[in-house]
């Protein structure tokens, strides 16, 4: 496989990822994210989400904000062919170096049924805390997950020690 390339979304990226979106949740009759809520990710949260390429070919990508302190993660998605690949290590990686320094907490939301993005929240440290009913309507339950401050404190230790992450640059005054 060719190196993937995930950056952060720039504006002429929503026509991609509102295609990704048709074909991974409109096609299968899943409710999308819907335009107005992509757009805002590629022009105001443009600096914590991303998108991976392979080839030039959008297979991916990730959509977050801040609040501030708190970054919430609400979507991760990727073509099946490149599921359960180092896609979904290159996006986070670039999340989590997004915000390492900017946030003291990461929420997710996950269908029940989503073992797979559960397993990687739990890897995280995040921790499952509430099930909502209709989160999105009527039978859209979603679990609702946190990394707390400490866990999340861990994670960014743990990603600078393996190089992952450097820490940010100390201001230095001048005289």
């Amino acid at each position: 496989m060719t190196e993937p390339e995930v950056r952060a979304l720039e504006p002429h990226d929503f026509d991609a990822l509102m295609e990704l979106e048709d074909t991974l949740f409109g096609s299968k009759g899943d409710k999308t994210l819907g335009p107005f809520y992509v757009r805002l990710c590629c022009d105001f949260y443009a600096d914590t989400s991303f998108i991976a390429r392979v080839g030039g070919r959008p297979v991916g990508y990730l959509l977050s904000f801040l609040r501030e302190r708190e970054a919430y993660c609400t979507t991760l998605a990727i073509v099946p062919e490149f599921q359960r690949t180092r896609i979904v290590h290159h996006l986070v990686r670039a999340f989590i170096a997004a915000i390492a320094y900017r946030a003291d907490s990461v929420w997710f939301t996950v269908d029940e049924a989503n073992q797979d993005a559960r397993a990687l929240h739990a890897t995280l440290g995040a921790r499952e805390i509430e099930v909502r009913d209709a989160y999105y309507g009527p039978g859209e339950t979603r679990i609702v997950s946190r990394i707390e401050r400490p866990a999340f404190e861990k994670l960014r230790a743990r990603m600078e020690r393996l190089g992952l992450l450097s820490p940010p640059v100390a201001a230095v005054e001048v005289a």
